[in-house]
């Protein structure tokens, strides 16, 4: 049997992605067998399709590094066929045939079944970049971040990351200062959630090594020059969450505000937190997430409409989640 598959190939330099009939046996090894439904698109993806970063190690292969749908065949314990699953990172799109195709046969111990709260459409508009929010959230808890510490900065707030971390964090109680380049869009950062727009200039250019306490808290997707002032401008006991290298994987900071002001730069990776983290994080997203504002935040596209919207979003033209229907 067949069914239909973005397929990336790479022939010197170039990479290329088609449409294609995909074939069953092709597949890769693995105990679970998913009918794929919905995938989305990450920055992470669109680094691998634009091949702005070496993301796919080996061709050719089906990139998504997310995708959800319903367990079709599993010799896994405690995976049953008709379960709703989702998986995010681990090998797909590196490694392993990922989420852009109808159908993936993936290793059981990288599935998490789908609370009962969300569908796969759900899942998939909260995708890597939304449990990667809540891994942040609970970063900030972890440091003992309360809504009363004080305000809690969002870097790249027009993003996936952004959007779900300013729709959690206002959700929680906290007052949201949201960083964006794109000043035009501020009401659908307000319907998020957000108390307060700033624009990402004014964090964005190289700044002093220590400057006025302004943030208990932040979740920063954009690295470089900005999360150097992010840290600068942190209070004393506050935590700073990196989860992403939009601007640059540099960081052109000092130590001063480790010594001076005892701040936290805590490392969010999902690609391979273990199985505990991820069960707590969807767990958390099911309690926590307001679906309402979700769907604001969402876009779907067909399979076919995958390799442009990769482009846009590394351009930063990228508004929220855009998830993808395989089916479409």
């Amino acid at each position: 049997m067949t069914f239909k598959a973005l397929l990336a190939t790479k022939a010197g330099d170039k990479l290329s992605t088609d449409l294609v009939d995909f074939a069953d046996a092709d597949l890769m090894a693995g105990d679970v067998t998913i009918a794929v439904e919905y995938s989305t698109v990450n920055y992470k993806d669109g680094m691998a399709l634009t091949g702005k970063a070496p993301i796919i190690q080996q061709f050719p292969m089906i990139p998504g590094v997310d995708l959800a749908g319903t367990v079709e065949a599993s010799s896994y314990p405690g995976v049953a066929v008709g379960d709703k699953v989702v998986v995010n990172s681990w090998g797909l799109s590196q490694t392993h045939h990922g989420g852009y195709a109808q159908k993936a046969r993936v290793n059981g111990d990288w599935i998490v079944k789908l609370p009962e709260e969300f569908s796969t459409r759900d899942a998939m508009a909260i995708g890597t970049a939304g449990y990667t929010a809540m891994l942040c959230v609970l970063a900030l808890e972890h440091g003992r971040i309360t809504p009363g510490c004080g305000d809690i900065l969002v870097t790249g707030a027009n993003g996936g990351v952004g959007s779900v971390a300013i729709a959690l964090l206002s959700n929680l109680g906290y007052r949201v200062v949201a960083s964006t380049g794109r000043l035009d869009e501020a009401d659908y950062l307000r319907e998020l959630g957000a108390a307060e727009i700033i624009d990402r200039k004014t964090l964005s250019e190289p700044g002093k090594p220590i400057a006025s306490e302004r943030w208990a808290g932040a979740v920063d997707s954009v690295g470089s020059y900005t999360l150097a002032n992010v840290l600068a401008q942190t209070k004393y006991r506050g935590v700073v969450t990196a989860c992403g290298l939009a601007q640059g994987i540099d960081l052109p900071a000092t130590v001063l505000p480790f010594i001076l002001r005892n701040v936290t730069l805590a490392g969010i990776d999902s690609v391979n937190a273990p199985q505990e983290a991820r069960l707590e994080a969807w767990s958390r997203l099911a309690r926590d997430l307001d679906l309402n504002k979700l769907a604001r935040t969402t876009t779907v596209v067909g399979l076919a409409e995958v390799p442009e919207i990769a482009v846009r979003i590394i351009q930063g033209q990228v508004q929220g989640r855009t998830v993808v229907d395989v089916n479409a």
